[in-house]
């Protein structure tokens, strides 16, 4: 009786379990209760190589809203010259068919020293040109504080970059940088949202994870320039979330241990953002700094944001040519080499245009022959290596060939510098 009995528990509890499956028949599973995903998959930044783009040159005579020497000179009414200059690198222009008399010596080839308006179709279209034949695949265009005597004319470089950008099939995000903005917090999301939303509508703008891509640089540095609170910065990110949009941060170097550059108590907001992207301008200098950061801060970093399903976006930067930092590329190619063996999942350039700070890949002077006479421009055969012009934007797009995959990793510089 007790075998039959069993046997009896067993049939009927095999009868209800395929009772309950056909019952469920057609039904999806229920959710996890974690779907998240670390990292996002490949989009327009995860996987990518983006480039900072300012686009804030202008000149006099340019056509320009702002009709000034914009970021040329130190004082923009007035035409640069040595005492006024505002630049740190000289351009090489000869791509250019619009540029502009300015009051700096002849070249040392006996040319007139002339400078590019970014204000110009044909310069943008230049510079996103570059970007193509270099494989760089986006741009990441800064963005200050719109409401002052630049916003006309950011607002109209930035139809220019998306024309380009579409033109030459690169991508492009908007990147608040909130430095020195007062009114920040309401003033950014009305921008937004009256403005730059409207270019997310073009094929050319990026997205990740099907969102819109944002970027707010300057979030809990510990300077007088940035002074919002916690609650402030992470309102501003989850305003931006709410409209649907990927959120990059562009924060400290030292935003994990929210001391040195960064402001304490700002963990929250950091956490709040989908991608962090530390700035690493001024922080590094040397091939041996890079190895450095690589193994004391970019290693936790990235543990962090992996725990926290955080996009991990660290800054490669060719370094201050005027300071005689870059050893004809090696130390470029040093940090993309240990951002790829790090595991980033993506790379930001700083900078593609910062002639002010010396640190541009765009096109600049190769010897004196290229820069105004007895101006001291340091150029980039500085060390005795002769580089072509265009030698840091083919650096980069060789590194960006390494991180997507399409060469070996390599801790030896591929780049032939002619």
């Amino acid at each position: 009786m007790k075998i039959i009995r069993s046997l009896v528990i067993i049939f009927g509890l095999s009868v209800l379990t395929v009772a309950c499956k056909k019952s469920n028949s057609g039904q999806k599973p229920p959710p996890p209760t974690n779907n998240k995903v670390w990292p996002s998959p490949k989009g327009d930044v995860v996987g990518k190589i983006t480039v900072g783009y300012q686009g804030w040159f202008a000149c006099k005579g340019d056509g320009s809203p702002i009709d000034a020497w914009w970021h040329w000179s130190t004082d923009w009414g007035k035409t640069p010259t040595l005492a006024l200059s505002g630049i740190k690198s000289w351009p090489d222009v000869r791509d250019y068919q619009d540029t502009y008399a300015t009051g700096f010596a002849d070249l040392g080839n006996g040319d007139p020293a002339t400078l590019f308006s970014s204000f110009s179709d044909q310069s943008v279209d230049i510079q996103f040109s570059w970007m193509q034949q270099n494989g760089l695949d986006g741009a990441a265009l800064q963005r200050f504080n719109p409401n002052g005597i630049e916003g006309p004319v950011r607002d109209a470089i930035t139809a220019k970059v998306r024309t380009a950008a579409e033109k030459y099939n690169r991508k492009f995000y908007i990147m608040y940088d909130v430095s020195g903005w007062t009114n920040m917090q309401s003033e950014v999301k009305s921008d937004w949202t009256n403005k730059m939303k409207k270019y997310t509508a073009s094929a050319a703008y990026a997205r990740q994870n099907d969102k819109p891509v944002v970027c707010i640089w300057g979030f809990g540095f510990s300077d007088n320039n940035h002074p919002w609170s916690s609650s402030t910065c992470t309102d501003v990110i989850k305003w931006f979330k709410d409209q649907g949009c990927y959120v990059i941060g562009g924060v400290p170097a030292h935003w994990r241990d929210q001391n040195s550059d960064s402001r304490p108590g700002f963990i929250d907001t950091y956490k709040a953002f989908d991608m962090l992207s530390p700035w690493m301008v001024g922080r590094i200098g040397k091939i041996m700094d890079s190895d450095n950061f690589y193994a004391t801060v970019n290693t936790a970093d990235l543990g962090f944001c992996k725990a926290n399903y955080i996009d991990y976006q660290p800054c490669v930067l060719p370094g201050d040519l005027q300071e005689k930092q870059r050893v004809h590329g090696d130390f470029m190619w040093r940090q993309f080499y240990n951002m790829k063996r790090l595991g980033a999942q993506g790379i930001y350039i700083s900078m593609f245009d910062e002639y002010n700070e010396g640190n541009q890949i765009a096109k600049t002077a190769e010897d004196a022959s290229m820069v105004p006479v007895g101006s001291g421009f340091v150029t980039l055969d500085e060390d005795g290596t002769a580089c072509s012009s265009d030698y840091y934007l083919r650096l980069s797009g060789d590194g960006g060939k390494m991180f997507r995959g399409e060469i070996a990793l390599t801790a030896v510089r591929p780049t032939a510098v002619k």
